[in-house]
Formats: C-alpha cells, sequence, structure tokens
C-alpha cells in the first residue's frame, strides 16, 4: 500500500546573491512498511526534503500527498492537525520536553489527541516496553543516556500509529553501541507495527540496515537503489 507520494517536487531558496535548487524534481513514492535511507553528501538537500515531506516545509512546486491528501491544500492550522496524525518525527537533538518523564513524553501526542486514559496508558507501556525502558518511566530526559534518550523519541513518535516515521540523521549523536542497538528496536518496530521509516543519514550503520537507499545529489535523486538490490550491499 502506498502511503507517500511526491511528484516533481523542487524546492528553491532565493537570496539576494544567489538561488539555491535544495530539491530538483524530485518524484517517488513510498510503501508501506518500508525501511529506507536517504543520503548523500552535506548540502545534497536530505534533510530539506525530510521537511517538505512532514509539512515542516513548502515545496516551491510539485506536490505531496500523504495517504491520499495534498498538503498544498492544507491550511496551516490543518497541516499541524495533519502531522500529528500522519507523521512521527525523531530529530537528531532528541527534542524531549524536560520537565516531562519519560512516560510523559511517550504519551505527549496522545494527549493532545485526547486518546482515554486507559488507552493511552496502555500504549505508554506497550512502546516503554518495546524500546527497553520500561524500568526508566518516571526518568527525566536529564537522567537518560543519549541513546535512552532518542529510544523515547522513537516510541514517542510511534505512539499515534502514523502514516510514517521521518528520522532526520537519529544516531548522529550516539556512541556505536547505542546506535547498534537504537537500530535494532527501530528495525524490529518496523516489523511488528508494519511501520514505514524514512531516514537521512551520513551513518553507514543505517544504510546497511536500510531495504531501499535513495542517494541525493545537489537536490536531485541520482540513484534509488530498491530493496532487492539495497540488501545485496
Amino acid at each position: 500500500m502506498k502511503v507517500l507520494e511526491l511528484k516533481n517536487v523542487n524546492k528553491i531558496y532565493n537570496s539576494s546573491a544567489i538561488k539555491v535548487h535544495a530539491v530538483n524534481d524530485v518524484t517517488l513514492n513510498f510503501m508501506k512498511a518500508e525501511f529506507t535511507a536517504i543520503v548523500g553528501p552535506s548540502g545534497s538537500g536530505k534533510t530539506t526534503l525530510l521537511n517538505l515531506i512532514g509539512g515542516l516545509d513548502q515545496p516551491t512546486s510539485g506536490e505531496i500527498l500523504i495517504a491520499g491528501h495534498r498538503l498544498s491544500e492544507l491550511r496551516p492550522s490543518e497541516l499541524i492537525d495533519f502531522r500529528m496524525v500522519h507523521v512521527g518525527f525523531v530529530f537528531q537533538s532528541y527534542n524531549l520536553i524536560p520537565v516531562l518523564t519519560a512516560a510523559e513524553n511517550v504519551g505527549f501526542i496522545m494527549n493532545l489527541q485526547k486518546w482515554p486514559k486507559e488507552k493511552r496508558i496502555a500504549r505508554t507501556n506497550e512502546l516503554l516496553g518495546s524500546v527497553e525502558l520500561s524500568d526508566r518511566r518516571n526518568s527525566r530526559p536529564s537522567q537518560l543516556s543519549g541513546g535512552q534518550q532518542q529510544r523515547i523519541a522513537v516510541a514517542r513518535a510511534l505512539a499515534t500509529r502514523p502514516e510514517f516515521i521521518l528520522a532526520d540523521e537519529p544516531t548522529a549523536n550516539l556512541d556505536s553501541k547505542a546506535a547498534e542497538s537504537l537500530l535494532d528496536i527501530m528495525e524490529k518496530l518496523n516489523q511488528d507495527e508494519e511501520m514505514t521509516f524514512i531516514f537521512s543519514t551520513h551513518d553507514v550503520r543505517v544504510m546497511k540496515r536500510a531495504r531501499r537507499v535513495i542517494t541525493l545529489e545537489d537536490g536531485r535523486v541520482i540513484s534509488d537503489v530498491p530493496e532487492s538490490q539495497a540488501a545485496k550491499q
């Protein structure tokens, strides 16, 4: 099942001195339960593309459709609500709320969506178990390691079962052991919850795990290696 479509998407930044074509005529489709890495050198457009997919930025031209909905047709307030339901975000800097416990951070979006308390608690407990942090449910971010914080961020992103997860350099601030542990957990969640993961990354460890690798250069897709070929790399 197709969860995401990009049709001739462009993003151009203009200044008085220069025009930057950050994303250049990108057309891509993503299916349910993909585990995809978007790679390329710094400045290739990876993060810009993720921001466009997530509705954090608007394309200069082209169409982005999530679950059949055109993002360009949504008003700003509708886009905020749409993101909250359909897109989960995992950021390089974790972006946990420092005054909330791990459990409260996981349940934050469910709270905003007014999930019933019993359902919210059950889903929070399920996800804390999935990321192997049930014993740290009452810890605040400052009491957790970087790897633990990122696992809580993944659990929060998955909480409401969005269409897909966008992960922007999720292993960049982690040591090797923590990065491998995080990737183990995300792979398992991808399989158990049939959740689509889309990464932007420089990390070879992520590329090796990905079942599809899309390479950008100067904002263009120069390579799109499908699952059957990516697994052989």
